[in-house]
Order: structure tokens, then C-alpha cells, then sequence
């Protein structure tokens, strides 16, 4: 019964998001709709493979690589996406999509390969120091909001979600993702990160038509904050989200996930909260932590060619504290224009 590894294609990829759906080792990030997003939107060139026995899919392997004159060379699993790496059946599956991946390096002459694993790293990888965890928790939901509130979210951030409400917060859930955008781009500005292009978010929504929603929480009838959700197996993760500079006052960002753990449980049947992917260190970490949620180590582990070196393209590098700085003078829709040629390396 060998394995053979063969390309995702149209014709395959049904069978390929059948088989993520059932396998507990695969994530929405492993979905086939990334693939397309990835090649269209970004122009990276994508290589999704999948190890077939006995005419079945045994496991998948999502592969892109990001090379920008700015950002260097790297063969991940997967851009744009927090987890990746091989997810498989069997032993076997696993190795052969490694030993692919590994040989597709080498003839790529990509300097290195990353996978972005939630679990330990790859036997005989190199791993980056501990940097990137991630925040995941069970949810109960009943539809009585104060018992839900006090199940599951601490008493501070109960307070700010009550003060919210009583400022006149309002929410809606759709799938308005250029309304995202505004308020993701003014967030990430002043955050000093470049913006994705808005076509990005129209791209997802179109990938993932049933597994994604918007929530937005509205002031007096204007935006004050937004997210783009993506629901998987019982899970929801926002995902890409902002607030206005007026949202920390208002308490927007509370009401917003909040509305988005109350909808998901109450809508949808969720069951577990994917809080994303944080640097040790920052804001977003202490945050989260803030919410209930633990942290868990991300361990991105990767394969070297000589002379190469472990990627570095985030903000807790230090060469790119002045660009930081002067990204955050600059006016949203300069910034706008400027951020998507520049973000596509930085997936």
C-alpha cells in the first residue's frame, strides 16, 4: 500500500476539505480555500499537496512561498495563517509530505522551510525561541447572557462589557468585510503595521462563504470596532479585528468579543473559542491572558539551508522600530496605499 503524494487541484479538493474536516490534527488553516486566496491575492506561488493510498486522501500538506526583495525567501506551512504543517492519518503520511516538502526545498532553492506547528517540532527541525502563543478555551453557552457572561469571562472584562452596553453599543453580524477594512486599516496603522489589501478580506469571504462572519459593534450608528470570524468544527476564531481610536473608551473591543463568544454559542453551536496567535511580550498577549484564556507555545520549527537563518520579519525585531514609528505618523489612506505592496512578505 504505497503512498504516493500528489497536487491539490479543483478536482481534489472536496476530498481534501472532507478530509480536514475529519481529522483532528488538521485546522481551518489547512482548508483548500487558502490556496487560492494566497496565489490570487498575494501573487505567492502555492504548492498544496496531499498523500493518497488506496484512492483516499491519508493526509494533506498546505505549502506557499513568500519571496519579496524586502522580506527574504521562506517555504512555509502556511503564510497568512497561524498554524500549519503536515496533518495525517498515519505515521507513514506524515513522513512521505515531510520528505516532500524537504525535497521541494531543495529544488525550490527556498533558504527556509517553516512549520507552523501547535504542537512540538518536527524531530531534528531547527525551532525559534519561545515567541508566538496562542489562546484557546472552552465555551458554554446557554442563551441567558448574565449566566453566560459570568461562565465564561472574567469579572473585569464582564464590567467593561456592561459599561459598553450602557455607553449605547450596539452589534450587528454580517459579512461586510470593506467595513472591516476601514476600521482594521485605522487599528493597524496606529499600531505602525501595514494594512492587507481590502480585496484580501473580500477573498476570504468569498473562500469560506459559510464559515466566516463579520461582527462590527457600532456607536450612535459609526463603526467603533470590527472582526472577521472564521468558524471550524464547533470553533470560532476571530481572526483579523481593530478598533477606532475612540473604541478603548468606549469599551468596544470588550462588546465585540463578547457578541462574538455570545453569537457563536448561541447561533452556531460553538463550543471552544480560538482567541489567535500573540507575541509574548505585547499588549495582544497580556490582553488575552486578561480574558481567562492561557497561553500555549507555538512551535514553529524549520529546515535551514546553509548559511541560513530562522526568519525575523516581526515587530519585536529591533531593525524595524524606526519604520514602526514612522508608519504611525502616516495618514490612514497613505498608509493604504503604501501597506499592501509591503504585507505580502510579511505573511
Amino acid at each position: 500500500m504505497t503512498v504516493r503524494i500528489r497536487v491539490l487541484d479543483a478536482a481534489s479538493a472536496p476530498a481534501w476539505d472532507d478530509f480536514v474536516r475529519a481529522t483532528e490534527a488538521a485546522t481551518f488553516f489547512h482548508r483548500s480555500g487558502w490556496e487560492r486566496v494566497i496565489r490570487d491575492v498575494f501573487g505567492h506561488a502555492t504548492h498544496y499537496a496531499y498523500a493518497e493510498q488506496d484512492g483516499a486522501i491519508v493526509g494533506v500538506l498546505p505549502l506557499a512561498r513568500m519571496k519579496t526583495l524586502l522580506f527574504g525567501d521562506v517555504l512555509a506551512s502556511t503564510p497568512f495563517c497561524v498554524y500549519g504543517g503536515t496533518a495525517a492519518a498515519t505515521p507513514e503520511a506524515a513522513a512521505a509530505l515531510e520528505a516532500h516538502a524537504i525535497d521541494l526545498q531543495t529544488k525550490l532553492g527556498a533558504p527556509a522551510l517553516e512549520f507552523r506547528r501547535i504542537a512540538a517540532e518536527d524531530p531534528g527541525w531547527a525551532a525559534r525561541p519561545p515567541l508566538y502563543y496562542t489562546f484557546r478555551k472552552a465555551i458554554a453557552l446557554t442563551g441567558d447572557d448574565e449566566k453566560d457572561m459570568a461562565r465564561n469571562i472574567p469579572r473585569k472584562q464582564r464590567a467593561e462589557v456592561r459599561k459598553g452596553f450602557k455607553r449605547g453599543l450596539t452589534s450587528v453580524s454580517n459579512s461586510d468585510t470593506d467595513t472591516l477594512h476601514r476600521v482594521y486599516a485605522e487599528s493597524v496603522r496606529n499600531l505602525g503595521s501595514p494594512v492587507f489589501p481590502r480585496r484580501y478580506f473580500r477573498a476570504l469571504a468569498e473562500a469560506f462563504p459559510d464559515e466566516h462572519d463579520v461582527t462590527t459593534v457600532l456607536h450612535e450608528g459609526r463603526p467603533a470596532a470590527a472582526v472577521l470570524n472564521f468558524h471550524f468544527r464547533g470553533e470560532v476564531l476571530p481572526y483579523y479585528g481593530g478598533g477606532t481610536v475612540a473604541a478603548r473608551q468606549l469599551s468596544a473591543n470588550e462588546v465585540m468579543y463578547w457578541e462574538v463568544m455570545r453569537r457563536a454559542g448561541n447561533e452556531r453551536g460553538a463550543t471552544r473559542f480560538d482567541f489567535g496567535r500573540s507575541k509574548s511580550g505585547t499588549g495582544a498577549f497580556d490582553y488575552k491572558k486578561n480574558w481567562g484564556f492561557e497561553p500555549e507555545q507555538l512551535h514553529y520549527c524549520y529546515r535551514l539551508a546553509p548559511g541560513a537563518a530562522i526568519p525575523e520579519n516581526n515587530p519585536s525585531n529591533p531593525k524595524y522600530r524606526l519604520f514602526i514609528a514612522l508608519w504611525k505618523r502616516l495618514p490612514v489612506p497613505v498608509a493604504n496605499v503604501l501597506g499592501p505592496p509591503l504585507v505580502r512578505g510579511l505573511g
